[in-house]
């Protein structure tokens, strides 16, 4: 599934190329995505001039003059700036036609991706108001995940990986924070003390600035917004390195699975 720095490129990939532009009309073949979409979404979008491209966790932002289109990626989604010609393939199941001749045509394999239209302040949609802070920006910090760390009895890698508390931190840059931050995922949240919470905070904020620098992690179905992968997946220190040694104490790595998710860590390293 694209993560934070997956969809962060992504937006950076998308940004100038649609704002300041006017979507000339939506195209849909496939309405069937994770939630229908409905009758009448095309003609919302017609006409509409884009102000900005932003995120809140896994979702991209679309601003116009009139509303907001919210859009989730799913396990398998992308989105490719192309010019408004290209033939359609199976996957591609809405175009965004613009004023240059381009077009942000969205793939979705799966279809567990969404796009949502939203009248007011996107901030109060279902989907985006009871999130958590964003990992990168003011409000996050080590003191933040002990406050809500306390009493909780939860592993310390699905805490951090619950929207609800902070957002954006997906399975692979959870196994790769508490690596760094030399904690075992399987610990209860609320034994991690407050200085270790400092440690994991700073650890999140290093793993994910550096995947959105060097343009997200490189998994079956992703690739960036111009069709580059992304390359972070080189620096990997623990995920999917079952059975192989440590890159720091050559111990042999380990792999459960974990909220039904696979979990990877070193029994040295991490305590």
């Amino acid at each position: 599934m694209p993560e934070l720095p997956e969809v962060e490129t992504t937006r950076r990939g998308i940004e100038p190329w649609l704002t300041g532009h006017r979507i000339e009309r939506a195209v849909v073949r496939n309405r069937r995505l994770r939630w229908h979409l409905p009758a009448g979404f095309e003609s919302r979008l017609a006409g509409r001039r884009v102000r900005a491209v932003t995120r809140r966790a896994k979702y991209l932002l679309v601003g116009t003059d009139a509303g907001t289109l919210l859009i989730h990626l799913g396990m398998s989604g992308s989105l490719r700036v192309l010019p408004a010609d290209t033939p359609a393939f199976v996957h591609d199941h809405v175009d965004l036609v613009l004023d240059s001749g381009q077009c942000l045509r969205f793939n979705d394999p799966r279809r567990f991706g969404s796009m949502h239209w939203v009248e007011g302040d996107p901030g109060e949609h279902e989907l985006l108001k009871t999130l958590g802070p964003e990992p990168l920006e003011p409000g996050f910090d080590g003191d933040h995940l002990w406050h809500r760390a306390r009493g909780r009895r939860v592993a310390i890698k699905q805490f951090i990986m619950d929207a609800h508390v902070v957002v954006g931190v997906g399975n692979i840059y959870a196994s790769e924070a508490l690596f760094r931050a030399g904690i075992r995922p399987g610990l209860a949240a609320g034994r991690v003390s407050r200085a270790r919470m400092a440690v994991l905070a700073r650890a999140i904020q290093a793993v994910l600035g550096e995947a959105i620098e060097v343009g997200g992690t490189t998994l079956r179905d992703y690739v960036g917004a111009d069709g580059s992968p992304g390359y972070f997946r080189q620096k990997l220190y623990v995920y999917e390195r079952a059975g192989k040694p440590c890159r720091k104490c050559r111990k042999p790595i380990r792999q459960a699975v974990m909220g039904q998710r696979s979990t990877y860590w070193c029994p040295n390293c991490q305590r």
